[in-house]
């Protein structure tokens, strides 16, 4: 466990109760949690929701490492930025329906994702010509 404390940046705060830490660090220990059961599948539902952009950026480090040490990762989330510089393929679904899966350029540049979720400003900074 102490492993895992390290891994995500919380061996400091090992003898402080969880209810005492910030959220980010709640979310930090959860992923402890999840990875000390040494799973072959690690589902991060939302784990970047409440968070401030600092923190949304040391989650997506911590993601990047847990992706270089060998992890398998399910993410649901709505930040699609986020999900954007993450992720290798990305399924999209809308309303409980399935409206794209690929390669974030392939998502990033449908038209049914650029309503739902990206807008217009999202290809405007893609293709700041257009």
């Amino acid at each position: 466990a102490f492993d895992q404390l390290h891994f995500v940046g919380l061996f400091e705060k090992r003898n402080i109760l969880a209810g005492a830490l910030t959220i980010s660090q709640r979310k930090r220990l959860e992923i402890a949690r999840a990875l000390c059961t040494k799973p072959q599948l690690i589902l991060l539902d939302e784990v970047m929701g409440g968070l401030n952009p600092s923190e949304v950026r040391e989650i997506l480090q911590l993601i990047e490492k847990m992706r270089k040490a060998g992890n398998t990762l399910f993410i649901i989330e709505h930040i699609m930025a986020a999900i954007m510089s993450l992720c290798d393929r990305i399924l999209v679904l809308h309303h409980g329906q399935k409206i794209a899966q690929g390669t974030p350029q392939e998502v990033g540049s449908d038209p049914q994702v650029i309503k739902a979720y990206l807008g217009k400003e999202y290809v405007l900074a893609q293709n700041p010509r257009t």
